[in-house]
Order: C-alpha cells, then sequence, then structure tokens
C-alpha cells in the first residue's frame, strides 16, 4: 500500500501542527462566526480519533508476515491520526482565547479610562502616535466609577505621549483617559482612544532593565539617522527610527520581509555565536550556550512573532544536535508553531506570524524541491539563494496578494542581492557597536563603509520597485500557488524516483572501475 508507507514516513509533529493550523484558522473561525455549530465541531474535531480506532483495528486483525509491513504502516497512521486530534484540538481552544473579548465590568459607552500593565513595546507610527497593548485592572466611568476588568486591549496614544510610554517601558502599570472604539474582524471586539497617559505604577526591575538596555542602544545608532534607523530595525525591531522612505522602496521592491526580524537575522547572531564559541566549546556545548545567548536576545527584543519561530526553530536544533529530538526540519517547524500558537494564542493572528510559518514551510519543501531538480543545471552558489528565495515567493503568494493585492515577483531576485549585504550590514553594525563602547574615536572610520552599504542597499530596491507588479485575485492567487507547489514538488519527486533508480547502475560502474 503506497499511500500507508507515505503516511508511515510523517511524523506525529508534523500532523499536529497541520490539525492546529486547521483547527486555529478553519475551525473555530466558522464557528465563531456563526457558520457552523458547536456539534459539527466536535463531529469535525474527533473525525480523526474515529478514523483512528478504525485503522487500529484493521491493525489488531490476524495477518500473515507478508502483511507485517502493512500492519506497522496502519499503527503508524493511527499514531498520526491521534497526532491530528490533538492538534485541531489545540488550534480550536487556541483560537477561543484569541477571540475571547475583554470584561469590562461597566456598560462600553460608558467607560471613559482604563488602567492595565503594559504587555509589549510601543510602536510609533507614521502620524507620530503610539499604540501599544494593555492587561486591564480597571475601568473608569464618569463620576469617579470604577470596576475591575480583565483582558488586553490596544490603546492608541497621542504624539506627545508617545516618549512617555517609550520611557515607561514594557511591565508598568499605566491609566489612560479617552474613549472606548469598536474593532472589527476577528480578534478583539475593541480598541481604547487615550487622550492622556499617567504612570501608576513602575514596571519590575527585570523589565526596567531590559528597556534601559533598549533606550542606551537607541541613543547610540540615533546618532545617525542614515543608517541608524536601519541598524535598530535589524539587530533590535525597533523601527521608531526607521527611514520612511526606506520602507516604501522595500515594500514596492517586494522584500519589506527583509526589515523584520526572523530567521536570516537571528541566523546571522547564530553565525557569529558559532564563530566564536563552537571551536574552544565544541558542537554541543556551544549549541547549549547558543542557546542560553538566544534566549537572553529575544528577551531584550521582545515578542516578535518572526522572531520567536526562528528561535524557538533554533532552540528546538539545539535539541537535536545533543540528540534529544530527531533532526527533521519540517517536524521541528510544526513543533515550533505548536509552541507559539500556545504559548501566544494572539500571535496567531499576526500577518508577521503568518508570513513568517508559510515562508518557511516554503523554504523547506519547495526550495528543497527546486534545489533537487535544477542541481547541475544553475551554479551551487545561486542556486540555494534563487530555491530558497522562489520557496518563501510562492509560498506566501496567496496570503500578500490577499492583504496587499498584489505580488511583486521583483522580490525574488531582489532579496538574493539585498540578503548578503543584509547580512554584512547586520555583522557592521554588531561590529560598530562594539567599537564605539569601546574605543569610541574610531567608531567614525566604521559608520563611513555602513552608510555606503546602506546607499547600495537603497539603489537596489529603488531599481527594483520599478519593475511591474502582478495583481492577482485571492482566488486564482491560491490557485496558482497551489498548482506552482504541485509542479514543484512532483518534479523534485519524480527527479529523484530517477536518481534513485540510476544509482545502482551508477555503483556498480564505479565498482567495476580499475582501482590504482
Amino acid at each position: 500500500m503506497r499511500l500507508l508507507d507515505f503516511c508511515a514516513k510523517l511524523s506525529p509533529a508534523l500532523c499536529a501542527g497541520l490539525g492546529a493550523a486547521c483547527g486555529y484558522y478553519l475551525l473555530y473561525p466558522l464557528f465563531y462566526s456563526g457558520r457552523a455549530g458547536l456539534l459539527a465541531l466536535a463531529a469535525l474535531a474527533f473525525a480523526p480519533l474515529l478514523a483512528r480506532g478504525f485503522f487500529l483495528a484493521l491493525a489488531s486483525l490476524p495477518a500473515d508476515e507478508s502483511r507485517g509491513g502493512d500492519i506497522r504502516a496502519l499503527r503508524a497512521l493511527s499514531r498520526l491520526l491521534a497526532a491530528l486530534a490533538a492538534g485541531i484540538a489545540l488550534g480550536i481552544g487556541a483560537g477561543a482565547q484569541v477571540s475571547r473579548d475583554a470584561s469590562f465590568g461597566l456598560l462600553p459607552e460608558s467607560i471613559t479610562g482604563v488602567s492595565g500593565v503594559v504587555l509589549d513595546d510601543p510602536r510609533i507610527l507614521l502620524s507620530g502616535s503610539a499604540m501599544t497593548t494593555i492587561s486591564l485592572k480597571n475601568v473608569h466611568g464618569p463620576g469617579g466609577l470604577r470596576a475591575s476588568s480583565s483582558g488586553e486591549i490596544t490603546i492608541f496614544f497621542r504624539e506627545e505621549n508617545a516618549a512617555s510610554l517609550r520611557e515607561f517601558g514594557r511591565g508598568a502599570e499605566v491609566f489612560a483617559d479617552g474613549r472606548l472604539q469598536e474593532s472589527s474582524g476577528f480578534g478583539a471586539a475593541y480598541v481604547f482612544s487615550a487622550g492622556s497617559l499617567h504612570l501608576v505604577e513602575p514596571a519590575p526591575p527585570l523589565d526596567r532593565f531590559r528597556t534601559g538596555i533598549r533606550a542606551g542602544l537607541t541613543e547610540r545608532f540615533a546618532r545617525d539617522e542614515a543608517w541608524g534607523g536601519l541598524a535598530l530595525a535589524l539587530l533590535l525591531g525597533i523601527r521608531d527610527s526607521l527611514d520612511s522612505g526606506l520602507t516604501d522602496l522595500y515594500r514596492a521592491a517586494g522584500i519589506s520581509y527583509i526589515l523584520a526580524l526572523s530567521g536570516m537575522h537571528l541566523a546571522v547572531i547564530i553565525a557569529l555565536i558559532s564563530f566564536l564559541l563552537k571551536k574552544p566549546l565544541g558542537l554541543r556545548p556551544a549549541a547549549i550556550v547558543g542557546a542560553a545567548v538566544i534566549v537572553a536576545y529575544c528577551f531584550v527584543v521582545g515578542p516578535l512573532p518572526s522572531l520567536y519561530r526562528s528561535a524557538l526553530m533554533y532552540l528546538l536544533g539545539a535539541l537535536a544536535v545533543i540528540g534529544m529530538l530527531k533532526r527533521d526540519s519540517l517536524s521541528i517547524l510544526s513543533m515550533a508553531f505548536l509552541i507559539q500558537i500556545a504559548a501566544s494564542p494572539q500571535a496567531g493572528i499576526s500577518l508577521s506570524f503568518i508570513l513568517s510559518y508559510l515562508a518557511m514551510l516554503g523554504i523547506l519543501v519547495l526550495g528543497k524541491s527546486l534545489n533537487d531538480s535544477l542541481r547541475g543545471v544553475i551554479p551551487p552558489f545561486l542556486l540555494g539563494p534563487l530555491a530558497l528565495s522562489i520557496g518563501a515567493f510562492i509560498g506566501t503568494a496567496a496570503v500578500v496578494s490577499h492583504v496587499f493585492g498584489d505580488v511583486r515577483p521583483a522580490g525574488i531576485l531582489a532579496g538574493i542581492v539585498i540578503a548578503p549585504l543584509t547580512t554584512a550590514f547586520m555583522v557592521g553594525s554588531i561590529l560598530w557597536l562594539c567599537v564605539d563602547a569601546l574605543i569610541p574615536a574610531l567608531s567614525a572610520a566604521l559608520a563611513w563603509p555602513l552608510a555606503q552599504l546602506y546607499d547600495i542597499m537603497e539603489g537596489v530596491a529603488r531599481i527594483a520597485g520599478h519593475i511591474p507588479r502582478l495583481s492577482l485575485g485571492p482566488g486564482a492567487a491560491i490557485s496558482t500557488s497551489l498548482a506552482l507547489s504541485a509542479l514543484i514538488v512532483w518534479l523534485g519527486l519524480r527527479l529523484k524516483a530517477r536518481r534513485d533508480r540510476l544509482a545502482p547502475f551508477a555503483n556498480a560502474l564505479g565498482a567495476g572501475e580499475p582501482q590504482d
């Protein structure tokens, strides 16, 4: 049974990840929107368990020795179905956490003030205003009325309050007066538009220490507006000082993902750690120390969904290096998704979260197939980056087209050029930071090549931005992406099967050659 053999090769983690994605993005939203009842939702969630029971029953039937492989495949399939059911349940539960409305204790229309703990670093918008999310403690009404509340709510602050909000930092308890407004879409039902900001209680010492580090680094890089804002965005995810013109150029060129902290940026940090620690400590100790450094780095940067995905994959990969997990990239990606969606359900509705996982899935599946298919046709130094770029582009094309209304194929080639330049820029920025802290007089000499790199990257983005974009409807984008994905995977499997058939002949010919 070829289908059973194929299923037996899949991992439970991958099936659980697929089930969680289905439950989170499909099944629970159907229930939340009223298009599916609770009984239908339960039936869909328990269907894999019923199928598991069926296959276990088949596996328990008497069989001769010739069917031993089929019996093992049936048992493996039953484990996969159990993992699928567990993933669906997790996804539905995480979706329920996201859609849970805040409990105010007062009528929403009577609320004139809110207080709570700041949960994330404030974002400075293009208008100069700021936004953040707080964990509600109390809401206030007219005449000094106050009531306990719970849940999370997004608050928008005026420009004059942005600096104070950044100074208070994550973990501080704040009070804001203003008005509550209805929100739309799956997720929070309300947002709060604040007119003032007051500190109720400072953040805990560890959070204040973190805020101080971020403020100090921001002050250092802010000395040079030409490239300092880009360095802050690439190293810490702080985009407050990033030139809006550069952001527009990157978006027009289809490479705005480079400005969002993700696997590429974390890979630079990991590469530096490996370079410094691998030789003196060895592979396994270096992986453990590197994991601790990555955890500290993520604490300073903050809960950026795409960065946390990369960090989780690195930590799980470190466990695989020391022998605690199987070295399988798709399984590690699935486990990272399960952990992140369970620990932070709200992150799942973030566009950066969705694009990060889809891009990595495209790289692992389509990029690998393209690499195998075009091996020997395109030089290796170009094939690797090209395959990764095409895989990420196809993997995210449907979502990008749905959100932004078009896709930009120029990003495939522009990314190949910009990515190594960005890596060099990040390494140079880290080196500049070290020099500026130890020998400030020499930092100006290193700032010049960084400014030149900045200009080159800006020029490449400007050229790529003139290449025409493709306007596809959501249906056309999805069908085209699926068709291309199927074609690439089919070609990869076909060529692999051909190489497997020819391998014995090649080995026989090699064994028959005279030895020196």
